[in-house]
């Protein structure tokens, strides 16, 4: 099976298996995403979710957080670690989104790298998940390690990830498939102990069939 191949085939198992492929962050419009995406870095989404709330609660404008006090936005996020450079990325964002944007988070990689704190996977997440753009993905922990494990790429750059399932993946899936790699890296391909007989890629995935036929 050709790696083009083998990529529309794990598109199709997991689009059965995770028919919902949500981003686990949540938030209310662009902004409070960009927020929750950097807040990710070195965190879990689901203590992020935890700490969004009173953030988004007290910080309703792209003003507020312009004018806050970082002090106080630390304070907010000091859970999801390196909060003194979170807090001040999320000022910075704010005033670049108001400052140069004109208030909209912009809808394009260049644009989005340009705001502090925001690298390739959180702008491909905001142009996938916000603006449904083509061939966005990103390329997270889960995406890699899975990516690696079927054999559709042979590297752990996240750049070089990138690029090459953007050559693989049907466009119009790319961005759906990044989340529900996340979903079955969280639930079943784990890093340590991958789970490959509960596996729906164990099938057409070189490392779960080894494992799959060692098995007693």
């Amino acid at each position: 099976m050709r790696k083009k191949e083998r990529a529309a085939e794990a598109v199709r198992l997991l689009k059965t298996e995770y028919p919902d492929a949500l981003c686990s962050l949540e938030y209310t419009d662009p902004f409070e995403l960009l927020v929750a995406t950097r807040l990710s870095a070195q965190c879990t989404d689901a203590r992020v979710n935890l700490v969004t709330p009173a953030l988004f609660e007290k910080y309703r404008t792209l003003d507020d957080y312009v004018n806050a006090d970082v002090r106080e936005i630390e304070a907010i996020i000091h859970s999801c670690g390196f909060f003194r450079q979170k807090a001040k990325d999320i000022i910075g964002m704010a005033a670049g989104v108001r400052d140069r944007f004109g208030g909209r988070v912009p809808d394009n990689i260049e644009d989005l790298t340009s705001l502090p704190g925001v690298g390739r996977k959180t702008a491909n997440l905001i142009c996938g998940d916000v603006y449904r753009v083509p061939s966005v993905v990103v390329a997270d922990t889960h995406l890699i390690r899975i990516s690696n494990r079927l054999g559709l790429v042979d590297t752990k750059d996240p750049y070089k990830v990138e690029l090459a399932l953007r050559a693989l993946l049907p466009p119009e899936e790319s961005n759906d498939f990044c989340h529900r790699c996340v979903l079955h890296g969280r639930a079943v391909c784990d890093a340590r102990k991958p789970r490959c007989e509960q596996c729906v890629l164990a099938g057409i995935c070189p490392q779960g069939r080894a494992s799959v036929k060692s098995e007693p």
